[in-house]
């Protein structure tokens, strides 16, 4: 049996740059990750996957499922038989901009490396990850870094380990592709350069303005974490509705974490530290 954990990810920044001719757009933004996600568990069998968790009701595990994909896709790249038992348990809100099914295809890659004896920097490995989805070669990595491009082309980054989080989400979920379509289209410059966290506070998510008119629940949110004491960044992750908040301790974080369940019980939140 092999596990691996399927961080949720953040984007701490994410500035659109243009559209691409080809549908995507020209992107920079900086991940980072958390310590708790979802969880893929690979044993020898038939192939098929299960899923389970809080957010299993959401998902299929047909074949245009990610992790099926990942694994199918593997098994081509590398020649190898296709015979992986797979188990996602779903801890994380679907289509919520925290990496979600990304992540999880990054999981299964990983997971189908360490069966293989495949090296994790393997470059058909990467190749495999972007034709899963641009935040995939992100996810494959797993820690804090500055992504270009679609988010592929990726510059890794220290310095924020240990950096108490906390994750909510209203219960809404956004389509991000109807995100995208509502930017605005204007370039308002790149990152800043300098370390994680200042360049963060110094950028933006140029996909906030138009989530919040789509998910106006997303406003609540941003306006309860930013009143929170020990709150040193507050922001949408990728398009939404989930938001975060980095916090100078773990005492604030948790109060935080308090009131909002407290007076807001039905948004979904978690707790953690980025890795």
């Amino acid at each position: 049996m092999i596990v691996e954990t399927a961080p949720a990810k953040i984007n701490l920044a994410l500035h659109i740059r243009a559209r691409r001719s080809d549908g995507y757009h020209e992107l920079e933004t900086l991940f980072a990750f958390l310590a708790d996600g979802d969880t893929v568990t690979l044993e020898d069998g038939p192939p098929g996957l299960v899923i389970e968790g809080p957010f299993a009701g959401g998902l299929d595990s047909g074949a245009d499922n990610l992790v099926v994909r990942a694994a199918a896709l593997f098994a081509e790249t590398f020649g190898v038989p296709d015979r992986a038992a797979l188990t996602l348990v779903k801890r994380l809100p679907i289509a919520s901009g925290i990496g979600g099914g990304s992540a999880d295809a990054a999981a299964t890659l990983r997971a189908l490396a360490r069966r293989h004896g495949i090296a994790r920097d393997d470059r058909r490995l990467f190749d495999a990850a972007l034709a899963l989805g641009s935040d995939v070669p992100a996810c494959l990595l797993g820690r804090t870094a500055l992504g270009r491009g679609r988010g592929e082309v990726l510059t890794p980054s220290d310095g924020l380990a240990g950096t108490p989080v906390l994750l909510v989400n209203p219960g809404v979920a956004v389509s991000t592709a109807s995100v995208f379509r509502a930017w605005s289209g204007a370039d308002a410059g790149p990152i800043p350069p300098g370390d994680p966290l200042a360049a963060a506070l110094a950028g933006r998510n140029d996909l906030e303005p138009p989530a919040r008119l789509l998910a106006p629940e997303i406003d609540a949110v941003l306006a309860e974490l930013t009143g929170m004491a020990g709150a040193r960044l507050v922001r949408m992750s990728g398009s939404g509705a989930t938001c975060f908040a980095l916090f100078d301790g773990v005492a604030a974080r948790d109060a935080a974490r308090a009131s909002i369940a407290s007076c807001r019980p039905e948004w979904w939140c978690l707790s953690s530290v980025l890795t």
